[in-house]
């Protein structure tokens, strides 16, 4: 007899349809806030070119194929969004002075600026709403994400930039600074 999905696939599961459905809606909730904060941006760049100016800034300057690995994307769909940014002024590229075939990606000032405007942006706003919850409320949250995030292997956000983004998106690749 096949099981449906919604049923319990083992003991101690019956209560992951609401868990699953209070994710889906908190989910939507903080893809609300961050569209929100890209808004001041939203008509000079893409939000899969923001991404890429949050790897930028969480990993440092970079090789193409090492940023295209870490948004998943071809290397020509990065060199689009490449291209782009940097008319934006929101990047930079160099050639590579350990290797003068390759050229690195860096942000420009106006790059890092735009993503701590946004990242601003996010922290007040989420700031805000977990202000309306009462101090246990909070407690029993940062206690319920932490082990959320550590089931999904997402590391932990560290204020003094320690970590990744705060805007996530962390990746395995190494050795591409």
């Amino acid at each position: 007899m096949r099981m449906r999905e919604h049923e319990a696939t083992e003991p101690g599961d019956e209560d992951i349809e609401a868990v699953t459905r209070a994710v889906l809606t908190a989910s939507r909730l903080l893809v609300a806030v961050s569209a929100r904060s890209l808004a001041t941006v939203e008509e000079s760049i893409t939000l899969p070119q923001f991404r890429m100016l949050v790897v930028l800034s969480s990993h440092g300057p970079s090789k193409l194929v090492a940023v295209a690995d870490r948004l998943a994307v071809q290397p020509s769909t990065a060199m689009r969004m490449v291209d782009r940014l940097i008319t934006a002024g929101l990047m930079s590229r160099r050639t590579n002075p350990e290797n003068r075939r390759e050229t690195v990606l860096s942000l420009t000032e106006e790059g890092v600026r735009v993503v701590q405007d946004v990242t601003s942006r996010r922290k007040a706003e989420i700031t805000a709403i977990l202000r309306r919850l009462a101090p246990d409320r909070r407690a029993a949250l940062v206690e319920a994400l932490d082990a959320f995030n550590a089931a999904g292997e997402e590391p932990a956000y560290e204020e003094d930039g320690a970590g990744s983004h705060p805007l996530g998106w962390s990746d395995p690749v190494e050795g591409t600074r």
